[in-house]
């Protein structure tokens, strides 16, 4: 039975129900030249909503670079981001958020979000080849956070391993403000060959529309209202928003879309993530300045006696809108059918650029296809900013004010056990990482991912990043240092940057702090894409990730992709090589703790400013890296982050258990020089021989470097303090988040 078994007349409440503004509703009627019926109220009310419109959001994201020599589908053009990677070959990537759902059930809120990415990337005509992830959860200890990171753990798990595209990297961070809000950010990544890509738009008048994949049912109908809200108690009465996935029909569904596009006889094609066939056919006919006649009562359901309504806004998993050339429907109709997927005939293209839908020979619903969508008649709105009073504390924070530990032993055996800081193994073991044969990072592990390409020398290196807690002390110069951050693990895995697409999670924009957070981190990332020349080519803006207790810290995840031109020459890895080998840091070690896990953690203060950056020291810093490596100088290389310089010495030596000799500069306080996180340092290791060519060439490069000492056979020293061996410390850092979750 339908959740509006008589539907409503449209008015202010029925309005503020839906999320609609009561100007919003003003101009609905403007457009329209009358009142909305419930139906067509509703599809405004998800196409509105920010979570499809962008509407506080856009006036900012037009800020962002988004062209290039390399730049083949821009930022809004397509479903995903597009670039040129030579050889004939393109890489597609997008990322996006399910943090909503996954609040609420965790399992398929995750699994969903992998299902919705992949779809992004080969309605392209791209094959993914990974995915990645970003995951934020509230304190570890806390049953409710277990109960979400396995929920979510397991979701990604059962999606990505049936679809069979690894999962070959990603974040995962813990801190109380994602209590009730966890991230989950999911990132695709695919290759296409230049002139097998399709487009989003709906092609010519007479073109047929079908639907094609899984039935439609009533899940996910609002979700992407439900999206636009914050989380509160009572958003568990809202799980019917949360869709649920097929791994084994997306697969079946994936290998049909590559073939129809392949065939020629695709028009246009879209999937129909948010908001369905309102979005998908909104979207398409918009694009191309056409409309559409869709019959409704034609889409095959999985419930009778769906309504209008429904059948529009349902978010039903593993389905695509495709649009045929007209006198070549049957390739379609065939290719489908012969992958076992449902394929119906929904409608028809018009060239009027209106969109009239008809369930039983009634029109139910018609509207401007352009009056919907996102730089169209959408709303377009600058919220309020302010800037949060919390910053006070933040510029009033004196480093020597942090009392100095006596022992650093001490120290390490507190930091070792921090969730930020151990191993991810828990998680990663439940990913097929393997599934394709893509991935190279599993035996060799490096800053980024890196994924080969088959029939070709070239490969791909991936990566996320975002350090919330330097984004909340100072969001343009955070945001800033989370694009040089990700670009530093591309160039230390031996690529070049290529672009960028992010996922923007956020507070709620109607709040002035919030929405300053989130204008400061669009200029940072403006900053930092146009000097590090990569291009945004899209992503997602995700707010109201807010409950009663407060919004979650700002967000910005960055997802990067780079290129190695010869992955057999070019590819590097984090992991010392041999016992022997000197150690060197390159960049400048600064006094310099705020921002730190060290002293957030262990000092327990959380409003310190963003740790030290400087654009100078970073482009010179990545341009002497990617010469080193290619260059044959070093054998590895790996940026400093979280846990500061020990912590990358100790992720170094973990993969192949070698230990390290290594001492302190005395011109710094000590617990500075091991576990602060200012930016722009790596660390190198390269046989002894290379020594006096390394240093020529860094000097060359004016950018500082430091011997900090030499690889060892498994023993630890620092500053003539035996640590031990590197496989006790490992066995703790290894074992920590299972010991927590298993109990």
């Amino acid at each position: 039975m339908s959740q509006f078994p008589t539907l409503p007349q449209v008015n202010e409440e029925v309005a503020g129900k839906l999320g609609v503004l009561p100007e919003e509703l003003t101009k609905i009627q403007e457009v329209l030249g009358r009142n909305p019926n419930f139906t067509e109220l509703s599809m405004y009310a998800v196409m509105w909503s920010e979570h499809c419109s962008y509407k506080n959001s856009i006036l900012w994201l037009k800020k962002l670079p988004k062209s290039g020599p390399r730049v083949m589908a821009a930022a809004g053009e397509e479903n995903a981001g597009l670039m040129d990677i030579g050889d004939g070959l393109a890489v597609c990537f997008k990322i996006e958020s399910h943090n909503h759902p996954s609040a609420i059930e965790p399992f398929q809120g995750a699994a969903t979000g992998v299902g919705g990415i992949h779809r992004d990337i080969f309605t392209m005509g791209a094959r993914p080849i990974a995915t990645l992830n970003s995951l934020r959860f509230g304190d570890l200890e806390h049953p409710k956070t277990q109960r979400l990171l396995k929920g979510v753990v397991a979701g990604i798990s059962h999606y990505g391993n049936a679809f069979g595209v690894p999962t070959v990297g990603g974040e995962l961070y813990f801190d109380p403000c994602y209590q009730t809000n966890p991230l989950v950010n999911a990132m695709s990544v695919g290759i296409v060959a230049h002139g097998q890509t399709a487009s989003a738009a709906a092609g010519g008048a007479g073109n047929p529309v079908f639907i094609v994949g899984s039935a439609t049912g009533k899940d996910g109908i609002h979700g992407a209202t439900f999206a636009s809200e914050d989380i509160t108690e009572a958003s568990e009465a809202k799980l019917p928003s949360v869709q649920v996935g097929d791994p084994f029909t997306e697969k079946l569904l994936l290998e049909a879309t590559l073939e129809a596009i392949a065939s020629g006889a695709v028009a246009g094609i879209q999937d129909m993530g948010a908001a369905g066939i309102t979005c998908s056919t909104s979207e398409m006919s918009a694009k191309s300045g056409a409309g559409m006649d869709i019959h409704l009562d034609k889409v095959p359901a999985r419930e009778e006696g769906m309504q209008a309504f429904e059948l529009l806004l349902s978010e039903s998993q593993e389905r695509m809108l495709v649009i045929a050339h007209a006198d070549q429907k049957e390739v379609i109709e065939r290719i489908f059918h012969k992958w076992g997927i449902s394929c119906a005939e929904i409608g028809a293209v018009n060239d009027t650029g209106i969109l009239r839908y008809f369930m039983h020979g009634e029109k139910v619903a018609e509207i401007p296809a352009e009056s919907l969508v996102l730089g169209g008649g959408a709303p377009v709105y600058e919220r309020t900013w302010e800037e949060p009073p919390y910053l006070n504390e933040v510029e009033a924070w004196k480093q020597e004010e942090v009392s100095l530990p006596e022992d650093l032993v001490e120290v390490l055996e507190f930091m070792i056990r921090r969730p930020n800081l151990i191993s991810k193994k828990w998680v990663t073991e439940q990913y097929d990482s393997m599934v394709g044969t893509a991935n190279m990072s599993t035996n060799f592990p490096s800053d980024a991912a890196l994924l080969h390409l088959h029939g070709s020398r070239k490969a791909i290196a991936a990566t996320t990043d975002c350090n919330a807690r330097h984004i909340r002390s100072n969001p343009r110069q955070g945001c800033a240092m989370a694009v040089a951050e990700a670009a530093r693990n591309i160039v230390c895995s031996g690529g070049t940057p290529l672009g960028v697409t992010n996922c923007l999670n956020f507070g709620n924009p109607y709040q002035p702090h919030v929405y300053w957070q989130f204008k400061e981190a669009i200029l940072g990332m403006k900053e930092a894409c146009e000097k590090l020349n990569t291009p945004v080519t899209g992503g997602n803006v995700s707010f109201y990730n807010q409950s009663p207790d407060g919004p979650v810290f700002p967000s910005p995840v960055i997802g990067m992709v780079g290129l190695v031109e010869d992955a057999d020459q070019q590819a590097m890895t984090l992991a010392f090589q041999e016992a022997g080998h000197s150690v060197w840091l390159i960049g400048t070690a600064k006094n310099d703790l705020a921002g730190s896990e060290y002293v957030y953690a262990y000092h327990k203060q959380t409003l310190t400013p963003a740790p030290a950056f400087d654009w100078s020291e970073e482009l010179k810093l990545q341009e002497l890296t990617l010469h080193l490596i290619r260059h044959k100088v070093i054998t590895s290389a790996h940026d400093v982050a979280d846990g500061g310089l020990l912590f990358t010495l100790l992720e170094s030596a973990f993969p192949k258990n070698l230990g390290f000799q290594v001492r302190t500069d005395s011109d710094i306080r000590w617990d500075a020089f091991w576990f602060g996180e200012s930016a722009s340092r790596i660390v190198v290791s390269l046989p002894e021989e290379k020594e006096v060519e390394f240093q020529k060439i860094a000097q060359e490069k004016g950018v500082n470097h430091l011997k900090l000492g030499t690889v060892s056979d498994g023993k630890i020293t620092v500053s003539g303090m035996d640590l031990g061996n590197i496989s006790d410390w490992k066995s703790i850092w290894e074992n920590r988040l299972s010991e927590i979750l298993e109990g």
